[in-house]
């Protein structure tokens, strides 16, 4: 197996220059050097093969011992230096100071067909940032780490890459609900791949410390290496954050249309390629609910609810460009990025709104009628997948007549369909005659309009008790479920007729179990 490395980060940066692995505050660098921990016995449950193809792997690569020992953290490649990134961030909205890569390890930076890529082991051991945790992680969080990464890839929403899970044969204790009952469960390495994982905290730091050496030299080698083509010259640094602050747009407005909840927006969290970084307690909206949080940590603030997460992308943008401003000393263009980043955000969420119900263009008047769907989906749970899923089904001539049918088509997506009576009912028929004459109004035949919304609302999404189901399967010694889960997850918008089974409402022996309705922050 021969990985092309090519590193940049531990070479172009400050080091630590303590090179032990206790536990410190970490000053003037980038990074600390690590060395992965053994594994007693790790076996691999599954390999994403094209995460595997862009990094130059070949199929007999991925079946080699090389391949195990390597991914699991068992052997450090020939040349390789791994380090753990300092870092700082705001978590649920208060300054956390030092944080850092705790229990992430880069393992090296690689170059294959023209792009770098960066290796990072997840649960391969302690760092100086590990602060009281050992550094590990579970097969449980890592599992749905390594197929959500990919589901999201598959449904086109920005995001870091799962290479492998390799559970390692130790035990990591672990309280599941932070309840005084912790539990020994099966550990597990994830190895993710991403042209970077700097995010927004990495420059936090280093301006909280008034480290404005550190902090220059982070975000020019950032802007060297991943947006070339931004020029020098004294606005360098505001048209920086003003390209980050339109990558990460892009990508919220991704999490809102397919209806994914982060779950732990806290600025370390965030990464500066506008890609969904760190899986935690995240979960895809069942029933329609813009207050729904998939945390428990969050249940009582629901900071990082579902209908919050624009604004937290927009406060999380403001705490960047304070840790930029030293570098420019000139706050106005770093405000009007901002202001210009509410403005894509505002016509942006309406065209992608507009799409999932089969607009071809969406302008100011049908704001209201977008609006109305959003708080009439709310009125009775109402399954968000498989409603826009199935609105492709409702031709310009549908008919409103009788008392519920004109709602048949879509009347899959409801979880009490007998309360959609009464008011519930009539506010349904409101929106209805006011989406099919919108409808009337254009020129798109009703098989095209179908075509084009089902390239943008999925068919299949990673629900909770989906990997649920595949995690107990695993712990049980079968893994075959997240191989099945995978090749589903990677054609979400295809109808799949061999698995229509995952086209459906979230069971009701799954809406109050652990791990299928809210989560916590153990892993």
């Amino acid at each position: 197996m021969k990985l092309n490395l090519d590193d940049h980060f531990n070479v172009e940066l400050p080091a630590d220059t303590d090179s032990s692995n206790r536990r410190r505050q970490v000053h003037d660098a980038a990074f600390s050097s690590v060395t992965p921990r053994v594994p007693t016995a790790p076996r691999l449950l599954h390999v994403a093969p094209d995460v595997a193809e862009l990094i130059g792997l070949s199929a007999d690569d991925v079946d080699s011992k090389e391949f195990l020992e390597t991914f699991s953290g068992a052997r450090v490649p020939d040349g390789a230096r791994p380090y753990a990134m300092c870092y700082g961030g705001h978590q649920f909205g208060n300054w956390a100071g030092q944080l850092g890569d705790g229990r992430a390890i880069n393992l090296a930076e690689v170059s294959h067909a023209g792009k770098r890529w960066t290796l990072q082991l997840k649960g391969a051991g302690e760092t100086p940032y590990s602060r009281t945790a050992d550094g590990l992680a579970v097969l449980r969080s890592s599992l749905r780490e390594h197929l959500c990464s990919e589901a999201m890839h598959h449904l086109g929403v920005p995001t870091t890459r799962s290479l492998s899970l390799i559970t390692t044969g130790d035990s990591v204790t672990r309280d599941v609900m932070y309840d005084g009952n912790p539990a020994n469960e099966p550990g597990a390495v994830v190895c993710r791949v991403a042209a970077s994982f700097i995010r927004f905290g990495n420059f936090q730091i280093f301006a909280s410390r008034g480290d404005l050496d550190s902090l220059r030299r982070l975000t020019d080698y950032t802007i060297k290496h991943y947006f070339p083509t931004i020029e020098a010259g004294d606005d360098r640094y505001s048209r920086f954050f003003a390209e980050v602050a339109r990558r990460t747009i892009d990508m919220v407005i991704d999490w809102q249309r397919v209806g994914f909840v982060h779950g732990v927006m806290n600025t370390d969290n965030m990464s500066i390629h506008g890609e969904t970084i760190d899986y935690g307690p995240y979960g895809w909206l069942e029933g329609y609910d813009q207050d729904w949080t998939p945390n428990t940590t969050d249940a009582g603030q629901g900071r990082y609810r579902f209908g919050n997460q624009p604004q937290i992308v927009f406060w999380n943008l403001v705490q960047l460009a304070n840790a930029i401003y030293p570098l420019t000393e000139d706050a106005e263009p770093l405000q009007d990025a901002l202001n210009q980043a509410v403005q894509q955000y505002e016509h942006s969420y309406d065209v992608m709104l507009g799409s999932k119900i089969g607009l071809d263009n969406v302008g100011e008047g049908d704001s209201a009628m977008l609006a109305e769907l959003e708080s009439t989906l709310q009125l009775t749970e109402t399954d968000m997948t498989i409603f826009f899923r199935c609105l492709a089904r409702v031709p310009a001539n549908h008919s409103l007549d009788g008392g519920s049918e004109f709602l048949a088509p879509v009347m899959g997506a409801f979880y009490q369909p007998e309360e959609l009576v009464g008011e519930t009912l009539q506010r349904w028929r409101s929106w209805f005659e006011r989406y099919l004459h919108r409808l009337s109004q254009t020129t798109v035949t009703d098989e095209e309009r179908a075509k084009r919304m089902n390239l943008v609302n999925p068919k299949y999404v990673l629900r909770n008790y989906m990997a649920q189901l595949a995690i107990d399967k695993a712990g049980s010694g079968d893994p075959s479920l997240i191989g099945e889960l995978y090749e589903m997850l990677r054609h979400p918008y295809d109808e799949q007729t061999d698995n229509e089974q995952w086209f459906a409402k979230r069971p009701d022996w799954a809406r109050h179990k652990v791990g299928c309705s809210m989560l916590s922050c153990s892993s």
